[in-house]
């Protein structure tokens, strides 16, 4: 229990102003002392607390971590629900669909990578934006966590706060993804990207794409020979904070182009500058 305790305070003292009080955070607690994680909202309902609706699953087998996770983003409003190995986080995120996954990718049973693979594999989560956390820094782990379709890669030990940050315009990134009165539907030759349906037809094949991915091609190809900067295409649908940054974009790029198969050649390469997708206007 001291440890419980310890955290709030820590958690009040580096949080001041997005926790109001020492209540606050117990309130997020009591749930995970008594075994009901994930039913903050039904709490909240009866105890008359607004919360947001959207839904995050941890996969993390270092109950501190899971512990601090759950506290500070259950005070950012989000359902938080937990699992401490692959095997039932896969199974969590199959039926209960979250909005975003935190995954570690060391874990016991099926490590990380595999929970990822599987994730987007799935009908269900091929799209669900993940956020890989683990103590894993080496580059070669950042890319190959990319490569198979994390939206984002946070190393361990992590501030919390950069952690909420990260999560937060991963979420926001998502929920722009979504069917909008404008036009959406994009075609060139035998390539649609259809931003109102998330989908990408190569010569009428489906092809699947994490909505990182998704949000580089879409953006790419919505301004057809115009030279994005690396920098720019961040901003646009990777993170500002995020690790590596020029690398992050090099590498969804190549497994885009991976994915596009005779249309690869469409995103060129402007050296030392960026990428654009070849105008055939002109």
């Amino acid at each position: 229990m001291y440890r419980y305790l310890l955290i709030v305070k820590q958690t009040q003292a580096a949080r001041k102003g997005r926790v109001n009080h020492v209540f606050s955070v117990c309130f997020l607690l009591i749930p995970r002392l008594f075994g009901i994680s994930g039913r903050i909202p039904l709490l909240a309902y009866h105890m008359g607390v607004q919360m947001k609706t959207l839904r995050i699953l941890a996969i993390e087998d270092e109950t501190d971590i899971l512990d601090v996770l759950y506290v500070n983003l259950g005070a950012e409003g989000y359902e938080v629900l937990t699992a401490a190995d692959g095997e039932s986080g896969l199974e969590l995120a199959i039926t209960q669909q979250p909005d975003l996954v935190l995954l570690d990718l060391l874990l016991p049973g099926m490590e990380g990578l595999e929970v990822c693979r599987r994730l987007r594999a799935h009908p269900a989560t091929q799209y669900t934006p993940i956020i890989m956390l683990t103590c894993k820094g080496k580059e070669t782990d950042k890319v190959i966590g990319l490569g198979i379709g994390a939206d984002d890669y946070v190393t361990k030990p992590f501030g919390i706060d950069e952690l909420v940050a990260r999560v937060k315009a991963v979420l926001r990134r998502s929920q722009e993804l979504k069917p909008s009165g404008g036009k959406t539907r994009i075609q060139i030759s035998g390539l649609v990207i259809d931003a109102g349906r998330h989908e990408v037809i190569v010569d009428g094949h489906h092809v699947s794409l994490t909505a990182t991915e998704f949000r580089l091609l879409h953006a790419l190809a919505s301004f057809p020979g115009r030279v994005f900067t690396r920098e720019h295409l961040i901003a646009q649908a990777i993170s500002e904070d995020a690790e590596i940054l020029n690398r992050n974009v090099d590498v969804h790029i190549g497994v885009i182009r991976s994915k596009l198969g005779r249309y690869r050649r469409y995103i060129e390469t402007v050296r030392g500058v960026g990428y654009r997708l070849t105008d055939f206007s002109k």
